[in-house]
């Protein structure tokens, strides 16, 4: 009797603790996404860059819509447009940090997607992200939200994939000041987080300012207002700041900074070596 019990405990045990599993990620698994106003001869053309045969892996549309839903309000009119065409291929990596290549992306640079996915927690990944005519790029990461989510069967969490868009789009726009250092600018300011926690706006502002004036720039009183608000957007994350010093010692760079930020991806725990696709609209 007492070794039935221990048996029917044990099996309990397994069961109870498959279900509490969340379904990771296979290492290799990948996804498509397509823009949906893509022509036939046009998907043609990205899969080309894709280097795959269309049906070799799962294929997800997404459209201007779900792209205004992340950009509407933070990316300009005319980088959203009214169609979706950007498109990407993801494969999910267990190590190696992202590997990013763009074709006929004209506005965000491989680095400001990286430190974007970084920040939504996507840190082991190799991504494509190309459409058939030159393109801002700015919708990728609706695509990247939406593979991600299919891939591992766990929604994102809304909070962070909304200050992973505004970061892309911030440091986007900041190029026209910092030119290419502007994802490095953006980097410098995130290793300081952790003094930021306890400054006031003002405080901040001159952070901004000061790290600017490191990169013989001067910014806007928008766009401090801009960076302060994504600022105070990353802090109510709650992630330990320490972690990105860390990690930049480490020589690991700003891929692993958001990674501990499982708790809001309901579940998904440490595999954020998930990946990333995505696409947009005149994007």
């Amino acid at each position: 009797m007492k070794k039935k019990f221990i048996s029917i405990l044990l099996a309990v045990c397994c069961v109870m603790a498959f279900a509490a599993t969340p379904a990771l990620a296979a290492s290799g698994d990948s996804r498509v996404t397509i823009g949906v106003d893509n022509t036939e001869e046009q998907i043609g053309t990205v899969y080309e860059f894709f280097r795959i045969n269309r049906g070799e892996v799962t294929e997800l549309q997404v459209t201007n819509a779900e792209e205004r839903k992340y950009l509407e309000g933070i990316a300009p009119e005319q980088k959203i447009g009214n169609v979706a065409l950007s498109c990407a291929y993801i494969e999910v990596r267990d190590s190696g940090g992202i590997e990013l290549e763009t074709f006929n992306i004209n506005w965000c640079t491989n680095e400001m997607y990286k430190n974007a996915l970084a920040t939504a927690g996507i840190t082991d990944a190799k991504v494509i992200v190309a459409a058939y005519k030159p393109v801002s790029g700015t919708g990728a990461l609706t695509g990247i939200y939406k593979a991600y989510e299919d891939i591992t069967g766990e929604l994102l969490d809304e909070t962070t994939k909304s200050v992973a868009t505004e970061e892309l789009v911030i440091t986007s726009d900041l190029q026209e000041v910092l030119g290419d250092a502007s994802p490095e600018f953006m980097n410098e300011l995130k290793a300081k987080l952790a003094q930021t926690k306890g400054m006031t706006d003002d405080e901040i502002r001159q952070l901004i300012r000061d790290t600017a004036a490191e990169y013989d720039a001067t910014l806007t009183e928008e766009q401090i207002g801009q960076i302060l608000s994504l600022i105070k957007q990353m802090n109510e994350l709650d992630i330990d700041p320490d972690t990105f010093l860390k990690l930049a010692e480490a020589g690991q760079g700003v891929q692993g900074f958001f990674k501990n930020v499982g708790d809001f991806f309901k579940g998904v725990g440490d595999f954020f070596s998930n990946l990333f696709g995505g696409f947009g609209g005149n994007d």
